[in-house]
């Protein structure tokens, strides 16, 4: 049995990745084809690793690869498979909130492996880290390889083999400026505003929250961020990591402010350091975040950094 680490943060590091290991792919919320994936297949057998497809790629029940049951069980089959090294969910959109409480992680517990994803995928980073403090991923999934840049893709294979990872950032104007250590915890906006009181509801105190989101209106990114303040999601943090936030959308009457001036209004009174325009979420350089890993984040003039210890 491969032995796992843990930090001095008390976080699990499920074991890296070697050739020859096997990889699941499954769908946890919208349904996708074989055909819309081949471009990552392609890739991922270049990293040497074997794939096996969980019952849900192909599966359709309106917008969803199959009903909650069948979601959940192809996950779960995957999970308590020892040979599955790591799990990555081959799309987001909407869903994996509806299967999160049907599933038992107690041999996950015993052997953790790697859970990758991004967007709707954010109930699963948030849920293992609250209720078992076990290192996920937040990155791209199969949909997007074929869209996603070389340094994306690339980032995915090294978090999973075990290589450090490191970003440096170009300036942006409404940084803030600082120094920072704390696990990285967060996702999409929207997924964890949604789960905010529930049993996967993210605790903040002395962490770095990651944030992202696609599609929304400005307002509603406002009423998020005044969610979190009011529900001290802000207030404890050690520092914010601002990624995508892409198609953003306004009212005829506009709200006067983008996305990302919303959130730096609402970060700059706790006096953290906050860095904007980190290259992950809904964009094509979707870099690689080990969340719940310990990192150093660097605000400065000359750009930001991002350090996984």
């Amino acid at each position: 049995m491969s032995i796992k680490y843990q930090d001095r943060e008390g976080s699990i590091t499920p074991p890296y990745l070697k050739p020859g290991d096997k990889i699941g792919i499954v769908c946890t919320a919208r349904k996708i084809s074989k055909k819309e994936i081949d471009f990552a297949v392609k890739k991922i057998k270049s990293w040497k690793l074997k794939l096996v497809f969980g019952n849900t790629i192909g599966e359709s029940l309106n917008q969803y690869a199959g009903d909650d049951w069948l979601r959940a069980g192809d996950f779960q089959k995957m999970m308590d498979d020892v040979e599955i090294k790591a799990i990555l969910c081959a799309r987001g959109g909407y869903g994996t909130v509806r299967i999160i409480d049907r599933l038992d992680f107690s041999r996950f517990k015993q052997n953790p492996k790697w859970i990758i994803g991004y967007s709707d995928i954010t109930v699963l980073h948030a849920h293992i880290h609250t209720q078992f403090n076990i290192e996920t991923i937040h990155a791209s999934m199969p949909l997007s390889f074929r869209t996603n840049t070389k340094t994306a893709l690339h980032s995915i294979r090294d978090a999973l083999f075990g290589k450090k990872l490191q970003y440096k950032v170009k300036p942006h104007r409404l940084n803030l400026e600082g120094k920072a250590q704390g696990q990285l915890i967060g996702g999409n906006l929207s997924v964890l505003y949604s789960i905010c009181g529930s049993r996967s509801d993210l605790m903040t105190r002395d962490k770095i929250l990651f944030i992202e989101d696609l599609d929304e209106y400005l307002y509603h990114v406002d009423r998020m961020m005044m969610q979190l303040k009011r529900a001290h999601k802000l207030r404890h943090l050690a520092g914010m990591i601002v990624g995508g936030f892409t198609r953003m959308k306004d009212n005829e009457v506009p709200y006067g402010k983008n996305a990302l001036e919303i959130i730096a209004e609402h970060a700059q009174d706790y006096g953290y350091p906050v860095a904007f325009g980190f290259p992950a979420g809904h964009i094509s350089d979707n870099r690689a975040l080990i969340l719940g890993r310990k990192v150093e984040l660097v605000v400065e003039k000359t750009g930001s950094r991002l350090r996984f210890l």
